[in-house]
């Protein structure tokens, strides 16, 4: 039996939180494990009672003052935590490690701004010096991080090269999982209000593109492949469906959506821009399947957990040409270069064009889904767990 101790605080969005709602549920099954996890308290209360899980009580403001202030708590908080637990291994999930563990530590490892230089030039470019400061400075201890923990482990092989490159220190790969039961188990549709927007947009082409609003998932770019889109489709309309809203106070952190919503309007964009917000993470399996071709321009990516709902709902994939994407889509995706909106303009109109090619990159979206589990990305993570523990045992 070995004793898990899995810091979750810095997960409160995007891919994090999928992380955790995942993983946990299947530490749970597992009879050769014991966890203790940290995590705010509304994933707390999400995830209810399991066997073999228990869970650190924090205050509602431990995890939401900061990513800096959260990290030097940490330093202080957790030691004693996990001693007061009898956890063998720590397993930070947040790019932060604990630099004086008391036990070996696993470090997940999953941002991928730190090493983009797009993002900084990007970041710069808007005005945004304060983010890009912060960002440095984040990536500082990140990297820090890597070379003090004992093992970091990154969402995808193109991601853990990055990151090996960067730090000097090997990086594991292990890729995030899938798990299509769970994923579609919840037969809730999609809430009324959206539900009626696509319903009015049925004989239009529905792209579809999941992600509260943030500068590194490129939006502006995908906004202005659409009025390119619009005059090669002979009168058919294209409705570009979003799971978030242009404004700022409506997606988490600091970045500022006005610019882009600005740029909407001015290409004539308003009624080709559909603005769901927040979709209900049990009903987005619907969503994926009212929608016709799924499109990302991100230009810096890590693993991408939309990209592999998509395909296991037989979209085809319209990528940016970031390595991650074809490494997590293969062959069940076409690629453009990720600032041209020319370019994503024809590989849209491919799709739309050839129900041959659609109907390829289905299937082959549906098989390379079958790829990726929870239950194989756990068992791998626990193997790791238990090697750390013989090897500590063998120092001592």
């Amino acid at each position: 039996m070995i004793r898990l101790f899995i810091n979750g605080i810095g997960a409160s969005a995007g891919g994090g939180l999928t992380y955790l709602r995942n993983v946990i549920p299947h530490l749970s099954h597992r009879v050769d494990a014991e966890t203790t996890v940290m995590v705010n308290p509304a994933i707390r209360r999400e995830l209810g009672e399991m066997p073999n899980i228990s869970f650190v009580e924090i205050s509602e403001s431990f995890g939401t003052t900061g990513a800096l202030w959260r990290f030097l708590r940490e330093q202080t908080a957790i030691p004693k935590l996990i001693r007061r637990s009898g956890s063998q291994i720590l397993i930070s999930t947040g790019n932060f490690a604990l630099w004086n563990s008391p036990v070996p530590q696993i470090l997940l490892s999953r941002n991928s701004l730190y090493v983009s230089s797009d993002f900084h030039r990007d970041a710069r470019a808007r005005g945004e010096y304060g983010m890009w400061g912060d960002t440095l400075v984040k990536g500082f201890l990140a990297r820090q991080s890597i070379r003090r923990a004992n093992v970091t482990v990154a969402p995808s092989e193109s991601f853990a090269l990055e990151l090996s490159q960067w730090s000097g220190k090997e990086v594991v790969s292990l890729h995030h999982g899938f798990d299509l039961d769970a994923f579609t188990a919840d037969t809730a549709p999609v809430p009324a209000a959206a539900k009626a927007q696509l319903e009015q947009a049925r004989d239009d082409l529905r792209l579809l593109f999941v992600s509260h609003y943030n500068y590194y998932r490129n939006f502006e770019t995908l906004f202005r492949a659409l009025p390119l889109l619009r005059e090669r489709l002979n009168g058919k309309k294209v409705k570009l469906f979003l799971t978030c809203r242009l404004s700022s106070e409506a997606n988490p952190g600091s970045y500022r959506a006005e610019a882009a919503s600005s740029l909407v309007n001015s290409l004539r964009n308003s009624e080709s821009v559909v603005e769901l917000g927040s979709i209900p993470y049990r009903s987005l399996h619907h969503l994926y399947r009212a929608c016709q071709i799924y499109v990302t321009p991100a230009y810096a990516e890590s693993f991408a957990h939309p990209l592999i709902e998509s395909m296991s709902s037989g979209l085809p994939v319209v990528a940016s040409d970031l390595p991650v994407h074809r490494e997590i889509c293969g062959d069940a995706g076409i690629y453009f270069s990720r600032f041209s909106p020319e370019a994503l303009a024809e590989q849209v109109l491919r799709v739309h064009e050839s129900p041959q090619l659609a109907e390829q990159l289905s299937k082959n979206g549906i098989r390379r889904a079958r790829d990726f589990s929870w239950s194989k990305h756990v068992e791998r993570l626990v193997a790791l767990a238990q090697e750390l523990m013989l090897q500590e045992r063998k120092q001592h």
